[in-house]
């Protein structure tokens, strides 16, 4: 472009070009030093209410009209911006100036509302914002002491005219996971198989890295300058998981291989110490089956009953039924706090206190919400709270049990060995308190420490944030997903979070999964360990596409479009992935 191409009244290219360096480097200023490489991603035919870049947002921003058109960035290439006005001004028309949005640059209102709302790194959430009930939005109502910045006390804040953005630079954060910057079959991965696994930032891989190189020893009891090393760097890493979850203490913090093993733990010491036979252990229909099997060993070997919390066809649990199972009998009551296979987030606080009122401990697994929202194990009153370290971001093998530590300190041992006593003679073994009474042996150092930077990285961009943006992305693939003629979304709660799982009339699972790879989309196909949701429901499996921090529209828009092409395709010839329209 040249200055001749500018319609009568426009500044010079230069001129321009110094405006736009301007602007970016108040960008820059207003995101914590990391200016969007690209136009910031946005949610296409969002109305006004969420000024751009991490200082707040306002309303309920559900997309009316999620089309593709205004989508920009993402791995499948970026829709062009319109093009600037040419020629001369029409007769009688005074030309305009050009202003900053005329280019697709923040103006003056945007930019003095991005500067003078954001919060400094680590700035505590409001207080008064917590736990109320007026919130349009599931994950507002977070517990008081989650970290983050200041993105919900928006009602003195005007709405900004245009799309709504990602609160922060998703282009930025894809370029931190070196995964995403690969193809498959000839085209650019995309990862929507999330909630099976999140991908590694390259922090966390290069921690991993760091660790091996510098720091590599076993932890404890030694006096030599490696053992020290390792032993800050492992419990650093529990200090950051405190923190995650508003835990009293890391005292209340155990390291085990994942979920699944933090659930079996519990069932194994405090389960066979205080479960009687004829007691009550309550379960939801929602659960993974890893918070269902190590129940039925444990009821099994005492003689206990399993009693079940039903749910509606939507996938949302029925609290009134679940005050009719509690009873003097009931023992335990085990949830998940977001549903695997559909993204259901159920009210544990609320169950927790219900549980609380008829006698009974609660554990919660937190598999799939520790990398979507905001978590706070005080507020929510659990017993135990239990996730795996893969899935928020962080190394596979490493996972935490949360406990209160009172009920830790009174649940004997489950595994024996090293580490966790205090004295051992052929007669009798003295026991360390908790954490040390249950982690026996060498530990997972290094992919401990490796879950800690994974914690500071999505503590860095926010969990408020993390939340904001899954929540827009959710609701712009459901209303992409259910125009696609035959397909059926499984789970359609009022708070869901994070999976967008779904069944194709004509195609059995296993095929739409196959032919979604011949695109590069990656996608779980199955009953995602979750069989009896899924039977609740009239199906063995479901296609299941799940979100994380780093997908864009540009990865729904191809999702769609590749389900669309595969509907359209359906006809006199059979569908295969040999013969699938590339």
């Amino acid at each position: 472009m040249t200055t001749s191409d500018l319609p009568v009244g426009f500044p010079d290219v230069e001129t321009l070009t110094r405006m736009a360096n301007a602007a970016l480097q108040e960008f820059e200023n207003g995101f914590g030093g990391h200016a969007p490489a690209q136009a910031p991603n946005s949610i296409p035919g969002v109305s006004a209410g969420f000024p751009a870049g991490p200082s707040g947002f306002a309303g309920n921003p559900v997309p009316p009209d999620p089309r593709p058109h205004a989508q920009y960035g993402g791995p499948t290439g970026s829709h062009p911006a319109a093009p600037l006005p040419s020629g001369p001004a029409p007769q009688g028309v005074i030309p305009k100036v050009a202003s900053p949005e005329s280019l697709g640059l923040p103006g003056d209102e945007t930019l003095r509302l991005l500067l003078g709302g954001t919060s400094a790194p680590g700035a505590q959430i409001p207080s008064e914002v917590h736990g109320t009930s007026e919130s349009p939005f599931y994950f507002l109502n977070t517990p008081t002491g989650s970290a983050g910045p200041d993105v919900f006390k928006t009602a003195d804040r005007p709405s900004v005219p245009g799309s709504i953005a990602a609160p922060f630079d998703v282009n930025a954060v894809r370029g931190d996971f070196p995964i995403l910057n690969q193809s498959v079959n000839g085209k650019p991965l995309i990862w929507l198989d999330n909630a099976a696994t999140t991908q590694k930032p390259r922090q966390v891989i290069e921690r991993l890295k760091e660790f091996y190189e510098r720091e590599n020893s076993n932890v404890h009891r030694a006096a030599h300058e490696l053992a020290a090393r390792s032993t800050d760097a492992y419990e650093a890493a529990r200090e950051k998981v405190r923190r995650f979850l508003n835990a009293r203490s890391t005292n209340e913090i155990v390291w085990v291989r994942g979920a699944t093993e933090a659930i079996n733990l519990v069932a194994q010491s405090w389960g066979r110490a205080n479960v009687k036979s004829g007691d009550e252990i309550i379960v939801s229909n929602l659960e993974h089956h890893a918070n269902i099997v190590p129940w039925q060993f444990l009821a099994q070997e005492k003689g206990a009953t399993i009693k079940v919390i039903p749910v509606n066809d939507a996938g949302e649990l029925l609290l009134e039924e679940f005050g009719k199972l509690l009873g003097p009998k009931t023992k335990l009551v085990a949830v998940t706090q977001v549903s695997n296979a559909l993204g259901t987030v159920n009210p544990v606080q609320q169950i927790a206190a219900m549980a609380h009122a008829a006698g009974a401990k609660i554990l919660v697994d937190g598999a799939q919400s520790v990398s979507h929202m905001p978590v706070d194990v005080q507020s929510i009153g659990a017993d135990w709270f239990v996730f795996s370290g893969h899935k928020v971001f962080g190394p596979t093998g490493i996972g935490v049990l949360y406990g209160r530590e009172e009920l830790l300190n009174d649940t004997p041992p489950w595994q024996g060995g090293g580490n966790m006593i205090q004295d051992v003679t052929f007669e009798k073994t003295l026991f360390h308190k908790a954490p040390g009474r249950f982690e026996a042996g060498t530990g997972n150092i290094a992919d401990a420490v490796g879950l800690g930077a994974a914690i500071d990285y999505v503590t860095r961009l926010g969990m408020p944030n993390i939340a904001f943006w899954e929540h827009q992305l959710l609701h712009y693939g459901t209303h992409l997903l259910k125009d696609i003629p035959g397909l059926r979304l499984v789970g359609t709660a009022a708070e869901k979070a994070g999976v967008l799982s779904f069944v194709l009339e004509g195609f059995k699972t296993e095929e739409v999964g196959a032919l979604l790879n011949k695109e590069g989309i990656a996608v779980r196909s199955g009953h995602h360990c979750a069989q009896p949701i899924l039977r609740r429901l009239g199906l063995e499996a479901t296609v299941r596409p799940s979100l994380a921090l780093y997908n864009t529209c540009s990865d729904l828009d191809a999702l769609a479009s590749a389900l669309h092409r595969l509907v359209s395709s359906r006809g006199p010839r059979n569908v295969t992935v040999s013969n699938w329209p590339l």
